[in-house]
């Protein structure tokens, strides 16, 4: 078995730019939702003539598409991610828009197709400006209370906010002037099988435990690995939801 202090290196050694999980494998695993958001994503573009991947992070996710709109825009608010988005969205000849997450910079009724995979924020208003007539929203977001068991190991109890919860997504949908034509929600095993992975995951995911340091932690990571060593995982729970919606004028 690694020792802890290397375990502990690894985790904060390895670089958080974009949304690339590979460096997980075979040191945790997370379940993923049968709605299957990329084979969704894949068709919507398909037959999209111009579209808009909002806060798209590396662009990992949107560079799986085989058949792109004829004009396709991501944005990401992030410096570093944004740098890694235009390499790997070069081959769709997608644009890479800078910009914050609660803003879409870009003219009324542009858009036949808008989508996001977990955003930071979902800004529904300028979401729903930004979307032609007829045109369609599609997002796969994270729930509230994802990963609580985590966030508990190391913070203790703590309130759980109503702003993920899909009920208040399809109330801001329909208040800004889009009808809600799919919602799906799982709860979905994430399972940690060394220390050095659960470091990583909270350097990445920041606000799992808002604030995180392997000094500031240094104690309760030490009980992780542990508690690991000693049940062979630590699992959790990440919560997921999928919502489509469309601008009805």
């Amino acid at each position: 078995m690694k020792r802890f202090e290397q375990l502990l290196a690894e985790g904060e050694s390895e670089p958080t730019e974009g949304w690339d999980f590979s460096w997980f494998e075979g040191r945790a695993t997370e379940s993923r939702p049968s709605w299957g958001y990329a084979r969704l994503l894949s068709q919507r573009m398909a037959v999209a003539t111009v579209a808009l991947d909002v806060q798209t992070g590396g662009g990992e996710v949107l560079a799986i598409i085989e058949n792109p709109p004829r004009h396709l825009v991501a944005t990401e608010s992030w410096p570093p991610n944004i740098g890694v988005a235009n390499v790997n969205l070069r081959g769709l000849g997608a644009r890479v828009v800078g910009v914050g997450n609660a803003y879409l910079p870009f003219r009324s009724n542009t858009f036949d197709l808008v989508t996001s995979r977990h955003p930071v924020t979902t800004p529904w208003q300028d979401i729903s400006r930004v979307l032609r007539p007829g045109g369609t929203f599609l997002s796969q977001q994270v729930g509230a209370g994802s990963n609580r068991e985590l966030t508990t190991f190391f913070v203790g109890a703590h309130e759980v906010g109503e702003a993920r919860r899909p009920e208040h997504h399809v109330q801001q949908a329909e208040a800004n002037g889009l009808t809600v034509v799919d919602l799906q929600a799982e709860s979905l095993a994430v399972e940690f099988f060394d220390v050095g992975a659960v470091v990583y995951f909270l350097r990445k995911v920041l606000w799992t435990v808002p604030g995180f340091s392997t000094t500031r932690y240094l104690e309760r990571l030490r009980a992780m690995h542990d508690l690991i060593e000693q049940n062979g995982s630590f699992t959790s729970h990440a919560e997921r939801f999928l919502i489509e919606a469309y601008k009805t004028d």
